[in-house]
């Protein structure tokens, strides 16, 4: 039987304005593309997010019923979708503004979900991310917990200010994964295997970072390993380190290592040969989205 996931965060709309032509909008926001990317991965998912009923946010109620993702109560009383410009440059590497408002209900229930993943702008930006860690904080009795701190300096402010709800964040989290550009804006010029051993310590089993085609770091009992990424043509990392947390999370799912207590106790004694499989597949999923345009992850038939 599959375990249930809640994801909860932002979904909107993402504008990709290429160096050339013209812009191109999908349906993005990093936990729903992580969603997304769980359900084409064959994981029944409930999203947590805030949308309007204007035309940008029935695209996106759609494309997720498409999905076969379930809308949380109140996912749609905002006032308008919000929206996040992604400027690309030469590399395809994309750089973003943003036009959002977060709010989510204090009261919202986890239901029978036994895993929940959250991050981004929802996890920090106010008045909704205080209600997104006591989510968090009241899960973790039934769940276990991912967390992706995806910083947006543009919006989640002065890194100094801001590292005290990440790092609370992390403390509540089981699995814990990163960009190196998240840990350069959040503790700069700290070498990143001590940033991962610094998020160790608070409490996550597993804590990784990915570091765009040179593949990624994971932490996992202590050790540090590298692990590379799949060689593929890039047409754009929109999305890309979304699916590799997608991907992370499904292949711990599958190997009974996340979905509540029990798992988690699993988690705990977890060596590498057991989460490494997770982590290929990850690094898998990340690659197949950066080869095509747009946050497009893969489903399981093309793993």
């Amino acid at each position: 039987m599959q375990v249930p996931v809640m994801v909860v965060g932002e979904a909107l709309i993402d504008i990709v304005i290429p160096r050339s032509g013209d812009p191109v909008e999908h349906v993005g926001g990093s936990p729903a593309n992580v969603a997304i990317g769980l359900a084409r991965l064959g994981h029944p998912t409930v999203l947590a997010t805030r949308i309007g009923t204007d035309d940008r946010g029935r695209r996106i109620a759609d494309l997720v019923a498409s999905e076969g993702i379930d809308l949380a109560d109140g996912a749609t009383t905002a006032t308008r979708t919000p929206t996040a410009a992604a400027h690309l440059d030469e590399t395809g590497a994309a750089s973003y503004e943003f036009d959002i408002e977060w709010r989510l209900d204090p009261e919202l229930d986890p239901g029978a979900a036994g895993h929940l993943h959250t991050g981004s702008i929802a996890a920090t930006l106010e008045p909704g991310g205080a209600a997104v860690l006591g989510l968090a904080r009241r899960a973790r009795e039934a769940a276990t917990i991912s967390y992706d701190p995806n910083a947006r300096p543009s919006l989640m402010g002065d890194a100094v200010q801001v590292r005290g709800r990440i790092e609370s964040l992390i403390a509540t989290a089981d699995v814990v994964k990163a960009s190196d550009e998240d840990a350069a804006w959040l503790y700069p010029g700290t070498p990143l295997a001590d940033v991962l051993r610094g998020w160790s310590a608070l409490g996550p089993r597993l804590c990784a970072l990915t570091r765009g085609g040179a593949g990624a770091l994971v932490l996992v009992a202590g050790e540090v390993h590298e692990v590379a990424v799949p060689a593929a043509t890039v047409v754009d990392t929109v999305g890309a380190g979304d699916s590799f947390m997608a991907g992370l999370l499904s292949g711990l799912l599958d190997a009974g290592l996340l979905g509540g207590p029990r798992a988690r106790r699993r988690l705990s004694v977890a060596g590498w040969d057991e989460v490494e499989p997770a982590v290929e597949r990850a690094l898998a999923c990340a690659a197949i989205t950066g080869s095509r345009a747009g946050a497009n992850p893969p489903t399981r038939a093309e793993l």
